[in-house]
């Protein structure tokens, strides 16, 4: 592993002298999982980052537009609103082209799926990673779509069953696992979901937890190829793509439908200084920079959260985790690692935040979602993985992602023995340099408005 650009820490606090040592200084992980973004399109020219393939300031890369004959280089794209392109498994494969990754253009129809933003465009995205930790080979765990993105980010593993409470009636199902009953071509009931989730074992071991959801529209379409949609709404109380734990067996049989919660429960944890051991935040459409979603509503509502958690109480002993759930048909240039048959998927921005983040540096390690399990894992659950062997629920799943050789350690991302570092308190609405901007998302997203209330 190469980890780079260290800097020296000269806003770091007094260290404590009793307590937890190592991980287990860290009380309090923080999910927050946003949408459809390359790593490419956000930090594709952040210094010292594996991004994109450049000589002298020029994009050495142009990838063939079939519609016109030509081709189209990276370019830097200042609108807010993006259009991205189709992100399902058979665009992942063409988009990756057995290596070549050239497809996007083709498969989006458009060019803007080339664009990247700067610095100034997403400010506070480039703050975290200068302050904290910025990962360059964060992959999604899937080469798929959101739905099974977000079953890997709880689970691991995207399936489906046929029969509740019989795990063994799980199958691997990468592309098209138990769809929601709103879902276009779904059965029209509920899915089952009978495999092992990591609430399962945060349960069984006393570990407290929380799936905190924006109300709102959902963020993508049911028609995961699908470019634009009628609106379907979520909350907390409405099970979806975004939202798959009501549907886990476990969940239900362990008496923890209550765990999932408004994001306003969040909020209101964080300032009372009592979040759960373990919490999953997730966007509407609204806030969720999913395009054509405002890039500028994203950030704002993404930096409330990590606002909130830095002026808690819990912030010295917290780890913020920031991902996007997949690529969302935008260009990238690094082939991802096969891992199994499911993934790796395409790459994606990731960040750790936390006092104990080493400050200003680059992970080089390859790490998916399945890392943020592992380093629950090790802090909450003395190591227990999701293993079919060994969590008591054997399932036939592929593999057990958290120990993949491939896989890096999160925890090499902090220093456990540096002095907790102070909080780095952004404004919600920063300048920027994106174009056709709208109204500040407060008066969109009640969510944005609470915290800065």
């Amino acid at each position: 592993m190469a980890l780079v650009l260290a800097v020296v820490c000269s806003a770091c606090g007094p260290a404590p002298t009793t307590g937890p040592t190592g991980i287990h200084k860290i009380r309090h992980v923080v999910v927050i999982l946003q949408e459809n973004r390359s790593f490419d399109s956000y930090f594709g020219t952040y210094p010292g980052a594996d991004g994109l393939p450049m000589v002298d300031g020029q994009p050495t890369v142009c990838l063939p537009n079939p519609a016109s004959n030509t081709c189209v280089k990276p370019y830097a794209d200042h609108a807010d609103a993006n259009r991205g392109g189709p992100h399902d498994l058979v665009n992942a494969r063409a988009d990756i082209d057995g290596g070549k990754m050239d497809g996007f253009v083709g498969q989006a129809k458009q060019p803007d799926v080339m664009g990247y933003h700067s610095g100034t465009d997403i400010p506070n995205y480039w703050t975290y990673a200068r302050d904290f930790v910025l990962q360059d080979h964060m992959f999604e765990p899937n080469a798929s779509w959101t739905l099974p993105a977000h079953l890997y980010e709880v689970s691991q593993w995207s399936a489906r069953c046929t029969a509740h409470h019989l795990p063994s009636s799980c199958t691997n199902a990468p592309q098209s696992p138990g769809l929601p009953p709103d879902f276009p071509g779904s059965a029209g009931g509920d899915p089952i979901y009978a495999w092992t989730d990591i609430t399962y074992l945060l349960h069984k071991h006393a570990v407290s937890w929380a799936y905190y959801v924006v109300q709102g529209a959902e963020p993508d379409c049911e028609n995961d190829a699908a470019m634009t949609c009628a609106p379907v709404h979520q909350s907390s109380t409405t099970p979806g793509i975004f939202n798959p734990l009501p549907y886990f067996d476990t969940v239900k049989d362990d008496d923890q439908l209550g765990n999932i919660q408004p994001v306003g429960r969040f909020y209101a944890a964080a300032k009372a200084g009592l979040l759960p051991a373990v919490s999953w935040v997730e966007p509407s459409v609204e806030v969720s920079e999913h395009p054509p979603s405002p890039v500028s509503y994203g950030q704002s509502y993404v930096t409330s959260l990590i606002n909130a958690v830095m002026a808690s109480p819990d912030w010295s002993s917290t780890a913020i985790f920031l991902a996007w759930d997949d690529w969302g048909g935008f260009y990238d240039h690094v082939v991802p690692p096969s891992v199994d048959a499911n993934g790796y998927g395409l790459r994606v921005p990731g960040i750790v935040i936390s006092p104990y983040a080493r400050p200003g540096i680059i992970d080089h390690q390859a790490l998916s979602f399945d890392a943020y399990d592992k380093f629950i894992e090790d802090d909450f659950l003395n190591g227990q993985r999701l293993d079919p062997r060994t969590d008591g629920r054997p399932d036939p799943r592929v593999d057990v992602r958290e120990n993949q050789s491939i896989l890096g350690n999160l925890a090499l991302d902090f220093d456990f023995n540096q002095p907790p570092r102070h909080p780095v308190i952004l404004p919600v609405h920063p300048t920027t340099t994106l174009t056709g901007t709208p109204a500040p998302a407060t008066s969109l997203d009640p969510a944005v408005a609470a915290a800065e209330g």
